[in-house]
């Protein structure tokens, strides 16, 4: 099973569950269990090869990696913890995750955040997913990781965040990279699903007005999905709740807290 932290605040609160994205572990949300826990019982999750995860992967190391299967170790935990319905906050690739779980067992998740999220590939980025398949073999992983962290967190601004996600990525082994990578290839397909495809689970979308590459998709999504919120911050990146947490966590509380 993935490794995994809970803060229980009472038994009759609500849960939320956490999921960070590709590269990172449950401690990039360390400026939000404060706040969160004042209101909810929280789950942070370790995704499989990520963060205390690592001895997952020996189990896993000839099973199939596919965003269901992922999904359904995230599940797993859920039910081991007797844990029914939760709202669920996603940052980066870890909101396609969380996505996937609510489309095949809608009934577990109350809602869903969605902080840089994905929804499509723009050119650059399937340019770089297409160049990080034909080099992930013969290219050091962490020289390709820190490419992709620059070209997605440019800004000086986006240091913290960047260099943040770069320390957990240097945990992960150059195999276990290599199978994240692979998942690129499901991407496009799954997206275009996503996208076209309204969920009936309220959701609100948190970005930085500096994501450049996800933005916009996600501002046309919103547009068309009733039951998704978008909310932009100012002079912020990709990764919204460790470059402006405080605002952050005021939106995601005031969204929680008036479902």
């Amino acid at each position: 099973m993935l490794n995994y932290t809970v803060y229980r605040s009472k038994k009759d609160k609500p849960w939320v569950t956490f999921i960070h994205g590709a590269g990172g572990s449950s401690t990039i949300w360390f400026k939000q269990i404060k706040s969160f826990s004042k209101f909810f019982n929280l789950l942070l999750i370790d995704l499989r090869g990520h963060g205390k995860s690592k001895h997952h992967m020996l189990d896993l190391a000839n099973s199939t990696y596919t965003f269901d299967a992922i999904a359904d170790e995230i599940v797993e935990v859920l039910d081991y913890e007797n844990i029914q319905e939760s709202h669920f906050m996603g940052i980066s690739l870890g909101t396609i995750l969380i996505r996937g779980i609510a489309e095949k067992s809608p009934q577990r998740v109350k809602s869903m955040i969605m902080g840089g999220a994905i929804l499509k590939l723009n050119f650059r980025s399937r340019l770089l997913m297409r160049f990080g398949n034909a080099t992930k073999s013969i290219l050091p992983y962490m020289w390709l990781y820190k490419m992709l962290a620059f070209i997605i967190m440019p800004n000086r601004n986006h240091k913290e965040s960047r260099l943040l996600f770069i320390r957990e990525a240097k945990k992960l082994y150059q195999k276990e990279f290599i199978r994240w990578f692979k998942l690129t290839s499901e991407l496009i397909p799954l997206l275009k699903i996503f996208r076209q495809e309204p969920i009936k689970v309220p959701t609100l979308y948190v970005m930085g007005d500096q994501d450049y590459m996800f933005l916009p998709t996600v501002r046309s999504v919103v547009s068309q999905h009733k039951l998704s919120k978008l909310q932009v911050i100012s002079d912020c990146g990709h990764v919204v709740n460790v470059e402006r947490p405080q605002t952050f966590n005021h939106l995601s509380l005031h969204f929680l807290r008036n479902i």
